[in-house]
């Protein structure tokens, strides 16, 4: 069987990709092919992907009641979608519906929610928003909020997960929503894993051997996540996948950031500001998609291959691995696979099945 046989064959998932934050500040139309950002459904149909998480993000910045409120905003831009297009994709909640999905040829949206701000400190707003759909809860983003602290800070408040925190794991264990810990601290990872009564996930992160940033995992912890029963999704940011990259780029992300914050406010007279940032942050030359599949490697050569798949971050990151420029790119992560020798029965673990078995 071909690359390109399997990939029609097997059930691709992506686990993390933030194209609500298009709908909801761009108002852009993903129903057809567009220019902008990395995902639209006519893309993810010429990529062959049968099932997205799209991401309800939320900053920690915000306060409480502005995440709720754009939390909602977020869920409400995706069903609008899904009403504009029933014939390309509607809302999933399981594994099951996904398989139907794809036999009909449509394509199968699940919801997340990426920081649980949104909740506050009151476990019927998570029953609400289970009822609405969302299936996995990323823990926190870029700050320690009421749940557990994040990895991007230097001060922990918690030091690991809060009381609060043990509470709404049992409550999303109890429900079927997958406790999410891409972007938490380690001393909270620890803390999920010892609270969780369910295997947990990372929607959206890679190997701290590979790429060694706080954002990726140790070998220790994919270790204990896989012996929990969970899986580690492989983030495509090119940030997270090769550590000199990281470090070159940070200045050019910085410079870029400044400028679209710049140009937001004025953009006749900062159009060249941003022209030129930008300019800057592409040429840099970017690692390939082989990259990406070097971490599901590392994972498979730790744990095997029944512990990773994908997550790629597509419209939460600004450039991506050469190669893999958006979603309709994804069967080159399938060919790569098959070059490299994994199995049928593997291939379709790694680029969906592994997730949702969770389900």
């Amino acid at each position: 069987m071909t690359a390109k046989e399997i990939h029609e064959k097997i059930l691709v998932l992506d686990s993390h990709c933030d194209t609500p934050i298009m709908l909801r500040r761009m108002g852009l139309d993903i129903g057809r092919r567009s220019g902008a950002g990395h995902v639209d459904l006519e893309r993810m149909k010429e990529g062959g992907v049968n099932a997205s998480f799209f991401a309800i993000y939320v900053s920690n910045k915000w306060e409480p009641f502005e995440c709720t409120f754009k939390a909602l905003e977020a869920l409400a831009s995706v069903c609008d979608m899904l009403d504009r297009y029933p014939d390309k994709a509607a809302l999933a909640t399981d594994a099951r519906t996904a398989f139907e999905l794809k036999k009909e040829g449509r394509i199968a949206i699940f919801l997340g929610m990426e920081n649980a701000g949104p909740i506050h400190k009151d476990l019927s707003l998570l029953r609400l928003f289970h009822k609405m759909g969302v299936r996995y809860i990323t823990l926190t983003h870029a700050g320690n909020n009421e749940v557990c602290d994040s990895c991007a800070t230097l001060e922990k408040r918690w030091h690991g997960v809060s009381p609060f925190g043990r509470d709404l794991i049992a409550e999303m264990n109890r429900l079927g929503v997958l406790v999410d810990v891409a972007h938490i601290s380690d001393e909270a990872f620890y803390d999920v894993l010892r609270y969780s009564t369910r295997p947990v996930v990372s929607t959206h992160s890679c190997c701290r051997a590979l790429c060694d940033v706080p954002r990726n995992l140790t070998d220790q912890m994919i270790k204990d996540l896989a012996k929990n029963g969970g899986v580690i999704q492989i983030n495509f940011n090119p940030p997270f996948l090769d550590k000199a990259y990281s470090l070159a780029v940070a200045p050019l992300l910085d410079a870029y950031e400044d400028a679209e914050e710049k140009y937001r406010e004025d953009p006749q007279t900062n159009e060249k500001l941003m022209r030129e940032a930008k300019k800057a942050l592409f040429e840099l030359p970017r690692p390939s998609y082989k990259r990406v599949v070097d971490h599901i490697d590392h994972v498979v050569s730790l744990v095997g291959p029944d512990h990773v798949g994908i997550g790629s971050d597509f419209d939460g990151i600004e450039v991506c691995p050469e190669g893999l420029e958006d979603i309709s790119r994804l069967p080159v992560i399938t060919e790569e696979l098959c070059a490299r020798g994994y199995a049928f029965t593997d291939i379709e673990k790694i680029m969906g099945g592994n997730f949702l078995r969770l389900l």
